[in-house]
């Protein structure tokens, strides 16, 4: 299989079966980024309350914003075998979507480097939901948190990939 080490399929398996932190080291350095996407579910009132910025921890998207975008950063912190990435970008949107009703949240991370940023987009997008919740957890504790998802990806020896073009 294509990255695979050991003929496991997995590449943070080392020949004896133990977790190893793939070797980047021959890799070329090329830009890359990644977008992962996320939702808060919650009712419309507690949406109302949090654009109306009637939340009693203060600004909820800002917050989580700025939540999504360290957690980006401390990527390699949270998750074993994760690289100390020198990110160059992070962006986290977070929009009211009345359908839902709740939050969606996007999250981009950029670098010119030698592996990808996938796990720090999914970081920034959870840590940017986690957030929503707790700062909105006194107007409502049945909100959910779902679709954490990549959605994209470009760059690297892999290239470019989409949400639906499989793989």
């Amino acid at each position: 299989m294509a990255g695979d080490r050991h003929g496991s399929g997995l590449t943070h398996l080392g020949a004896d079966g133990r977790a190893d932190m793939v070797d980047v080291g021959d890799k070329a350095e090329t830009r890359r980024s990644a977008t992962a996407h996320g939702a808060v579910r919650m009712s419309d009132a507690t949406l109302s309350a949090i654009l109306a910025g009637n939340a009693a921890k203060g600004d909820v998207i800002a917050t989580a914003r700025i939540a999504g975008i360290m957690a980006a950063k401390r990527t390699h912190e949270l998750i074993p075998l994760c690289h100390p990435l020198m990110l160059s970008k992070v962006a986290v949107d977070i929009a009211p979507d009345p359908a839902l009703p709740g939050l969606r949240v996007s999250a981009t991370a950029e670098l010119t480097g030698r592996t990808g940023v996938e796990m720090e987009a999914l970081t920034a997008a959870s840590v940017a939901c986690l957030t929503i919740y707790d700062m909105a957890k006194a107007l409502e504790k049945g909100m959910t948190i779902t679709d954490i998802a990549l959605v994209e990806k470009t760059g690297g020896k892999s290239g470019d990939w989409r949400a639906g073009d499989g793989g």
